[in-house]
């Protein structure tokens, strides 16, 4: 269980009246560095550990082996960082401006990128901001003649189930897709935490659900949202493209369509992101070369240049091998092109390929040459929701 507010280091007195004025101030610095929402929460996560062990149990992480390696300190902040009472939970808004949804996935031959990576990777910016925040919050103890306090950020770097907490510190509730939900905001945010070892007062959880909206369960293209609020993450999209190592299951390639580096689909179709507001954050906004790219033109791309155009960015992350793989899947699903054989052919003879790219180059070829490539049902609805709900962004 986790440590009681009783335990806490005797060398740090504070009374309840300065830890609330305190709490008050933190969620002010937090606007101040560009934080979205700031809620604070306990570290008691017992609910989430029979959840997380069955997911386990069920293979649903794949082979994202370090959802398993620390066993339940995902769900024990306490245990991760020994001494933390308190987790501070920050929201950041991602949405850029012009994100095109509709008008990227209803054009084949263009490349869809999830739009939280189309900007500089998130990892380290939010976790300076987060160290900044700590900084402030020792500052102020000090200030007021009490010791330093034990404090750590975390951004989706370590064994943290952070969309639980965020849920507990009233940053939003968890819809059925998984994703965290806040009734300004949608789910286009990143999530940061801060653990400490003060006994701040803690947030209300929002007491909201998806009743009975099930959009985001019709729509996934793989047919990954086996349950509400649960995801086999060996058919998501995400997790294809980005996480997995080798060749990508001939099953899933067709419904991966034009999605090359994750995929927005159940978020798109959410209703409550209808109204999500668009990013401050210039970072995040997508960068030229990703704008509504075309695939031949990232297809080309010589490690060189995917290393260089990528510099900063969370789509480094995957390397060129895999990077050539996504596409050549993207390019066997689009219409039938005289260029776009070429450009598979050409590419299967580079020295920048092994036997796993020509693999997927070769389906890809296949694809071309036996039938006109056509948007899936699914789709075209999701396409026809944000046209009609996210008019905005289509």
């Amino acid at each position: 269980m986790p440590n009681s507010d009783c335990e806490l280091n005797p060398i740090i007195q504070i009374s309840p009246e300065t830890l609330r004025r305190l709490a008050e101030q933190v969620k002010v610095w937090g606007q101040e560095l560009g934080f979205a929402q700031i809620g604070i929460c306990d570290t008691d996560l017992t609910e989430e550990e029979p959840k997380l062990q069955q997911w386990l149990d069920n293979d649903y992480h794949g082979e994202m082996s370090y959802m398993a390696n620390h066993g339940m300190m995902r769900a024990r902040p306490h245990e991760l960082h020994p001494g933390t009472r308190r987790v501070i939970s920050a929201r950041m808004d991602y949405l850029p401006p012009n994100a095109g949804f509709a008008t990227n996935l209803k054009d084949p031959n263009l490349a869809y990128i999830s739009r939280y990576a189309g900007g500089r990777d998130y990892h380290k910016m939010i976790r300076n901001r987060l160290k900044k925040l700590g900084d402030k919050i020792e500052v102020e103890l000090k200030t007021l003649g009490f010791s330093q306090p034990n404090s750590r950020p975390f951004v989706d770097s370590a064994p943290i189930l952070e969309r639980p907490l965020a849920d507990k510190a009233g940053l939003g509730w968890t819809g059925k897709h998984s994703l965290l939900l806040n009734s300004d905001a949608g789910s286009w945010f990143f999530l940061g935490e801060l653990f400490i070892d003060l006994p701040l007062p803690v947030d209300v959880p929002v007491k909201a659900d998806c009743n009975t909206c099930v959009a985001c369960i019709k729509s996934c293209p793989t047919n990954a949202i086996v349950e509400p609020y649960i995801v086999d993450g060996r058919r998501c999209i995400s997790y294809l493209t980005i996480e997995l190592q080798g060749a990508i299951p001939t099953e899933f390639r067709q419904a991966i369509g034009n999605r090359i580096y994750g995929c927005d689909d159940c978020q798109l179709v959410c209703p409550v992101n209808s109204q999500a507001p668009i990013t401050n954050e210039q970072d995040f906004h997508t960068r030229g070369p990703l704008q509504q790219p075309e695939l031949l033109t990232l297809f080309a791309w010589s490690e060189a240049e995917f290393l260089k155009l990528t510099e900063g960015s969370a789509i480094r992350r995957i390397g060129h091998k895999r990077w050539l793989r996504n596409i050549a899947i993207a390019l066997g699903n689009a219409p039938t092109n005289a260029s776009i054989i070429a450009a598979l052919e050409s590419r299967k003879l580079s020295d920048e390929v092994d036997e796993m790219v020509i693999e997927h180059i070769d389906w890809a070829l296949e694809q071309q040459r036996s039938k006109h490539a056509e948007l899936s049902r699914k789709t075209q609805r999701v396409i026809r929701t944000v046209e009609k709900g996210l008019a905005r962004d289509a």
